[in-house]
């Protein structure tokens, strides 16, 4: 299974490959691919979603739309058996035979869902929150005093508080249970600990797509998740409401290039899974940042001009690029006119 797997429809299958435990699964409208290590693609969701599953658990970024979150929960659970019974010994003698077959036959109870990572604050990204908490739990130490009833209760959503601040501002109000339980406000976050036996980081991309944006960087596995600074289905979404600029786009995009190690002539290495389309490599996002470097180029080189925004769209600065990446959600247009506005925005 390559990481470049078209997203599919259809009846459910599981193809089990025993070196890696890499599979795909279809249920509904999603899928779920291994990338590489524990890491996995669920798409299909609304907005992709990273998963990280092994002996500690799982991790989520980004939760998707609220309507999928039953059917999400489904896929992690068969992921989870999925990864359990793969993990347990093909080998062994005869003096343990029928303890082992024993186990493979009713394997134990994956561990719980604990991390929701939410890299900004759109509905498509953070609509499964409530339901994906409360189907899993929290960490705690052993040092935890005082009253620790709800302590474990549901799993810890983590995001900058960029994010934390624009959720306070959605009406009507969200529900507690969907809001971030811990928020970072420096350049990174790490988690505490590893997590299914690597480390995770989150990176602040501050005025990319919005103010809050993180991308999520799994160090052992070599993936990063981007987020919706980077997509291989539309020109990148600019929210000038929530903070947004083309300049931050183009920063986020470098400094996804400074993190990622090619293979090969930029091919390879560095697997990266865009906040919408297929999984990509250095190479996707540098033709990407070209593109958006290119189409802002030429917008400012039009307004110094004088040209106005009007003349600025009829003279089609994206026009070598729109059969790739102009999309009915977000056009050319709405991605000239948030440019433009980015550029003539008052510092």
């Amino acid at each position: 299974m390559t990481p470049r797997t078209a997203i599919v429809t259809g009846a459910v299958f599981f193809l089990i490959a025993a070196a890696n435990f890499g599979f795909s699964q279809t249920q509904d409208s999603l899928e779920v691919v291994h990338v590489r290590g524990p890491v996995y693609l669920l798409a299909g969701a609304g907005a992709n979603i990273t998963l990280s599953a092994g002996a500690d658990g799982v991790l989520l970024v980004d939760s998707g739309v609220a309507e999928m979150s039953d059917r999400i929960i489904g896929a992690i659970r068969q992921l989870q058996r999925q990864v359990t019974t793969a993990e347990l010994p093909l080998n062994f003698g005869s003096e343990n035979r029928s303890e082992l077959q024993a186990l493979r036959a009713t394997p134990p109870p994956p561990k719980p869902i604990r991390y929701i990572l939410n890299t900004h604050v759109d509905p498509d990204h953070i609509g499964g929150n409530e339901k994906i908490r409360k189907a899993g739990r929290t960490i705690t130490g052993g040092n935890v005093a005082g009253n620790i009833s709800d302590a474990e209760e549901g799993a810890a959503i983590v995001t900058h508080q960029n994010v934390d601040r624009r959720m306070g501002d959605i009406k009507p109000a969200m529900p507690s249970q969907a809001l971030p339980t811990e928020t970072y406000f420096s350049n990174m976050y790490k988690l505490s600990s590893h997590f299914n036996g690597e480390g995770i980081q989150l990176i602040h991309m501050p005025s990319a797509h919005t103010d809050g944006d993180s991308m999520v960087w799994f160090r052992g596995s070599d993936v990063i998740s981007t987020g919706d600074v980077f997509s291989t289905e539309t020109y990148p979404v600019i929210d000038l409401q929530k903070g947004g600029s083309i300049n931050g786009v183009i920063e986020a995009l470098n400094d996804i290039l400074d993190l990622a190690f090619p293979e090969f002539r930029t091919e390879g290495g560095t697997l990266i899974i865009p906040g919408h389309g297929r999984i990509g490599d250095s190479a996707d996002v540098a033709y990407y940042r070209d593109m958006v470097t290119i189409v802002r180029d030429r917008i400012q080189g039009m307004i110094k001009k004088g040209m106005t925004l009007e003349q600025i769209k009829a003279a089609k600065p994206t026009l070598d690029y729109d059969t790739r990446y102009d999309n009915a959600g977000w056009t050319k247009d709405m991605f000239v006119a948030a440019i433009y506005q980015s550029l003539t925005a008052k510092k």
